[in-house]
Order: structure tokens, then sequence, then C-alpha cells
């Protein structure tokens, strides 16, 4: 365990909307692996074009993890981009989940393999290089208005030997999906060109997840793990990313103390 008084800060990329579930359930997914780490987490919401401005890496670097939110489309995506590029570049423990997880995957087409054009339907449903598209097998018999993919999944097949299997300690789980978007297929193939491996899959055997086993923590999820977080079972993939922060924030402030 960490030192009751020990603290460590999260960036939250994106733009907190109080309407949404997701943007309250990622904060206390955080508070209740703090609470069960015995330690500290100042989470605080990153709105993504404040990621465009000249001072924005400055910002970046006060914090010892960053996590890409759901929420797409999101006020900016050139922001939300910057923030994913940011993490990866230097190595900061980093988690995307749903549109973070769908920026994360166009964040490494646009910027590790040189596919400029790589983007979502949602932002450009005629350019050539549609990495995220449309949600192809929807949920039957949804409202109209409702997310293509929502509600528990739960057949959520984990790559044996991955960070994701080893977290949950299993390798079949069921989560929660709100979203409209999913990996296209025909992109598939540039995650692990890219060094970030799928690693978790649909019943259909759809991308539901990738993870860089070159990073201190770098993983993006379709699903969202935060809405099954509770207070008395805090998630464990969150309570791995936690940990993993405040070894970071650890090894940064020793390494200061050397410099």
């Amino acid at each position: 365990m960490f030192a009751v008084t020990e603290s460590v800060r999260i960036g939250i990329l994106g733009d907190f909307n109080p309407e949404f579930r997701s943007h309250h359930a990622t904060n206390d997914a955080l508070q209740h692996a703090a609470r069960k780490l015995e330690m500290t987490v100042e989470p605080t919401w990153l709105p993504t074009p404040s990621l465009l401005e000249s001072g924005a890496a400055a910002a970046l670097e006060s914090y010892d993890g960053l996590w890409a939110s759901a929420g797409s489309p999101y006020k900016s995506f050139d922001g939300m981009l910057k923030g994913i590029e940011y993490a990866r570049v230097h190595n900061r423990p980093f988690i995307g989940t749903c549109g973070g997880f769908q920026y994360a995957l166009i964040e490494c087409a646009r910027n590790v393999l040189g596919i400029g054009d790589a983007t979502t339907a949602e932002e450009d449903p005629h350019a050539k290089n549609i990495v995220i598209y449309p949600v192809s097998c929807a949920v039957p018999n949804r409202d109209p208005q409702a997310p293509k993919l929502s509600g528990k999944i739960n057949r959520i097949r984990l790559r044996p030997g991955s960070y994701l299997a080893a977290f949950y300690g299993k390798e079949t789980i069921e989560e929660e999906f709100f979203c409209n978007y999913e990996v296209n297929p025909e992109f598939e193939w540039m995650a692990m060109e890219a060094g970030f491996p799928v690693v978790a899959r649909g019943s259909n055997e759809e991308c539901r997840a990738i993870e860089s086993p070159a990073h201190l923590f770098f993983i993006a999820t379709l699903f969202q793990p935060q809405l099954s977080s509770r207070e008395d079972t805090p998630h464990p993939l969150i309570v791995a990313f936690v940990q993993k922060v405040a070894e970071y924030r650890r090894k940064r402030l020793d390494d200061s103390i050397l410099a």
C-alpha cells in the first residue's frame, strides 16, 4: 500500500458534461481506486480546446497520469489527439475509454504510421481512411436515440498473457458499452503495426481493447470500465492504472532529488 498522505494528479482529457453518467463515473472510479490503495487522487478535467493552447505541454507535464475520457465528438478533435500524443511520446501512464480508445487509434495511425488523414466517420464520413466507423452489429430493439452498442456485453475475450488479462485475473469478462462507433476491421492491422496489439475481442472478433507492451502503462478500451466500478469493488483496471500513476510519481520525485 501507498502512504495515505501520498497524492497523485491525473489529468482527464475531455469536455466534462454533468449530464453524462460516464463522466461522473470516471471521477468516482478514480476515488474508488484511491481509497483501496490508501492514497489521494486529484483529478482535473482538461477541456480539449485547452490542449491546443501554447502552454498545453507544460500543463500536461504537471500530471502524473492521463485519462482520455468518453464523450466523442469532443469540442476539439485535434486537441484530444494532442493530449493522447503527449501521453504516448512522454511515456505517461495512460488509459483511454470509449471515445478515448477511438482517438488513441487515430493518433497512432496519424503520428506513428503517418496516415495523415486517418479519422472517424463521425468527424468526416467521406474521408478515405476511416479508422473508426459506425457500429456494424447494433443492439436489436434499441431506442432510436440510444447508442447503437449499449448495455452490458458479457462475452469479451482477453488475450492470454496480456496486461489486461493479468489485471482482471481472467480471460473472459463483461463490461458496459455506450457508443455508436467502433474499429473498422479494414484498419485493425495498424494497431499491431504501431505497437499496440489488440488484447480484447467481442463475440464476433471485434476489436475491443489495445495496449502497449513498451510503455509504462498504455491501455485503451472501447468499453467503459468506470461504469462498473463501485466503492466496495473498485474496478481492477482502474486500480492498476492508479497504482502505476503513483509508482511513476514516486520515480519522478526520486529522479528530481538525484538530479
